[in-house]
């Protein structure tokens, strides 16, 4: 999985300076954060309701929208997927509840 992923980061960050005309990437990313972001959440509410419809196929070709397009969040903040990963590590096997306990207070 993680090669896969690796394959799609390395694409974003090569496509982000690309011709927007020519790059899906590269036009969206020209746009700004606030776009890409607001992608993502767009990307989301479609997995969501794409659930609620009980609908496979969507939910995951929604799924990869929302991986890609967080993944382009990522990159526009320089930070590596790896990063991301290596949280999920962090937190495997310990409890979603105390996980969340041990955070910093707002």
């Amino acid at each position: 999985m993680r090669a896969t992923l690796q394959t799609l980061e390395q694409t974003i960050r090569q496509r982000r300076s690309a011709d927007p005309s020519a790059s899906y990437v590269a036009k969206l990313a020209a746009k700004g954060r606030a776009k890409i972001a607001q992608k993502v959440g767009e990307e989301a509410v479609e997995a969501v309701i794409a659930a609620m419809a009980d609908d496979r196929q969507d939910l995951i070709g929604e799924s990869a929208d929302l991986i890609f397009h967080l993944m382009m969040l990522l990159a526009d903040l320089d930070v590596p997927f790896d990063a991301v990963l290596d949280e999920l590590d962090r937190r495997e096997g310990v409890s979603g509840i105390a996980e969340k306990a041990a955070r910093p207070k707002d």
